[in-house]
């Protein structure tokens, strides 16, 4: 090593060689030039110089190299070479060492060949570097700094193609939001026009609808990350770029507020058709229970079933009316919403699928009004049915309470109507009263014929059976007749006991100007014969014609009424004595 050492300092500095022993190289060179192996003082490890030389000169290769690489990068970005740009970034961009290794390794060289000192093995002598590790230092520094400078540049470098690169994946990424939103998307929102024709039909066209937008949904949610990473760009970026990301955002924001708006639209609008079309199911439920109702024939037993079936019409009709005035109000709201729709069909004329949907919305409206008119229709001929029915049973009820006050009428002119009266005037003021109370009884029969008369008709109109000819009428015609005979009968009586009162009135008064007409003998056999015919008229029975037998009063009244007879005949008959036999007047008187 030292020979060649020597052979290079020589070749160097144009000396001769010259080939001496080791014993004597302190002839030409001083020992503290020398190594202890050859007899000097110099202190000097080779292994730890070699060492380091080796690193110096893997740096200073490792350095040369990556500072023509990190100059070929930088200086195609700085020309702005396109085909430089399109390269791969693991490929081109990235030197064949790492920067940083190479950094550090000539910071710490630098730093050894600074503060270079040795300690030897025996004394730790220390000692200074040698002159080409002085030398190595300037050369160490500089090309540090040449590599600082164009790692600087590389990393900016780096920064600006990561920029541009995050920048051309956002707009490529915005890119396809927009296409998908504008392509596949609307063609989805395009194909998607009807309401559906009923609940079924909707509720399909609304499914279909939330798969539209759980497909949109996933690119509304990377809208939603590439609007923060946009934001973020903002925040940070330069001048430059300012423009073109808030172009980007303003594009990508104008494409998913649209796509959304006409989402919300339509599901919207597919929400309103199937409330539409809940309200026209609910209202033809409704319009079918009433016209079931209507289509029955009913046979109410009496009034109060007829006035329940007439509040039962009059509450479904109500109801009825409640739920076509709602179907009219969200069939307007559906066909308000349908003439918007134009408003982002992008540029597709949409009059025959619009036409479709308010012909459809109006054809439902208008069929379920006419079928609200014909059970109107069919309501008022069921009211006036209902109305005839309840004048129906009120005639029969009224008809059945003439019967029964008829009845009363014969109970009482049986039971209270017997006296005969004390003298003429009383029984004519009985007779007459009687004729009164026949006159309450014709009318409550003509009430009754009257009644049963009318019930023949509100049958006739009802197309019924007549209910009265069964059991009313015979009743009425029946009673009718018991108290016409009774009637008779007691008018008989009546006329009979006037006449027998004013005869016997005119014989038992003193008349001395017609002295003639008492001594009549005719009269007395007259009063005598009446008398007699009124008794027995007493103990006969009232026979009806089905031959039933009936008497005025009870037995104690009739024995009255003729014991009050017999004593008016006895006194026209002690009035024929005293007149066959004046003498016995005194006594008598």
């Amino acid at each position: 090593f030292l020979s060649r050492s020597l052979n290079s300092l020589f070749i160097t500095l144009s000396f001769l060689v010259i080939l001496v022993s080791a014993n004597k190289l302190t002839r030409y060179i001083e020992p503290c030039q020398l190594t202890e192996d050859f007899g000097g003082s110099l202190t000097y490890d080779h292994m730890d110089w070699l060492n380091k030389r080796l690193v110096f000169e893997k740096f200073t290769k490792e350095s040369t190299s990556l500072l023509d690489e990190l100059a070929l990068i930088n200086n195609g970005s700085d020309k702005g070479n396109q085909q430089e740009k399109e390269r791969s970034v693991d490929l081109n961009f990235l030197p064949s060492v790492d920067p940083e290794t190479v950094l550090q390794t000539g910071h710490e060289l630098l730093s050894e060949l600074q503060q270079r000192r040795f300690n030897g093995s025996d004394g730790g002598v220390s000692w200074s570097p040698m002159d080409d590790e002085l030398l190595a230092q300037p050369q160490v520094m500089k090309l540090l700094d040449s590599l600082r400078e164009q790692y600087t540049r590389y990393q900016e470098v780096c920064r600006q193609r990561s920029k541009r690169t995050q920048l051309e994946e956002i707009q490529q990424k915005v890119m396809q939001v927009v296409n998908w939103l504008e392509g596949p998307g609307s063609e989805q929102l395009r194909a998607q026009w009807g309401i559906g024709d009923s609940i079924r039909a909707s509720q399909a066209l609304q499914q279909k609808h939330e798969e539209i937008e759980s497909q949109h949904s996933e690119w509304f949610a990377v809208y939603v990350e590439l609007n923060q990473q946009i934001a973020a760009l903002l925040n940070a970026g330069d001048e430059e770029d300012l423009v073109e990301l808030k172009s980007l955002q303003q594009q990508l924001s104008d494409v998913c507020y649209r796509q959304a708006s006409q989402l919300e639209f339509r599901q919207n609008l597919l929400q309103a058709a199937l409330e539409f079309h809940g309200v026209a199911q609910d209202l033809s439920q409704q319009l079918d229970g009433l016209l079931g109702m209507l289509c029955v024939d009913v046979a109410p037993a009496d009034g109060a079933s007829i006035q329940q079936t007439l509040k039962l019409l009059e509450e479904k009709l109500k109801s009825v009316d409640v739920g076509l005035q709602g179907l009219r109000e969200k069939g307007q709201g559906l066909l308000d919403q349908i003439s918007n729709q134009a408003s982002w069909a992008y540029g597709k004329d949409v009059t025959i699928e619009n036409k479709e949907n308010v012909d459809h919305i109006q054809g439902v409206m208008e069929d379920m009004q006419l079928r609200k008119q014909r059970c109107e229709d069919m309501v008022d001929v069921r009211r006036l049915k209902m109305l005839q029915m309840v004048q129906l049973f009120k005639c029969e009820e009224d008809a059945a309470q003439a019967v029964e006050w008829l009845s009363e009428l014969l109970d009482a002119l049986l039971k209270t109507h017997i006296r005969l009266g004390d003298d003429a005037q009383e029984t004519k003021v009985l007779l007459e009263k009687h004729r009164k109370f026949v006159d309450v009884a014709q009318s409550t029969y003509d009430y009754g014929r009257q009644l049963l008369q009318a019930t023949v008709v509100l049958c006739q109109s009802l197309r019924c059976t007549s209910r009265s000819s069964g059991d009313t009428l015979p009743r009425l015609n029946r009673v009718w007749k018991q108290f016409t005979i009774a009637s008779e009968e007691r008018v008989h009586r009546l006329e009979m006991a006037i006449a027998f009162h004013s005869n016997a009135e005119k014989i038992l008064q003193d008349c001395p100007e017609e002295p003639e007409a008492i001594n009549d003998e005719e009269q007395f056999d007259e009063i005598e014969a009446v008398g007699k015919s009124l008794l027995d008229r007493l103990t006969v029975p009232v026979v009806y014609p089905d031959g039933t037998e009936q008497y005025f009063g009870s037995p104690s009244d009739m024995a009255s009424t003729a014991e009050h007879i017999r004593d008016r005949m006895k006194l026209v008959s002690l009035k024929r004595q005293q007149l066959r036999h004046p003498e016995m007047m005194t006594t008598e008187s």
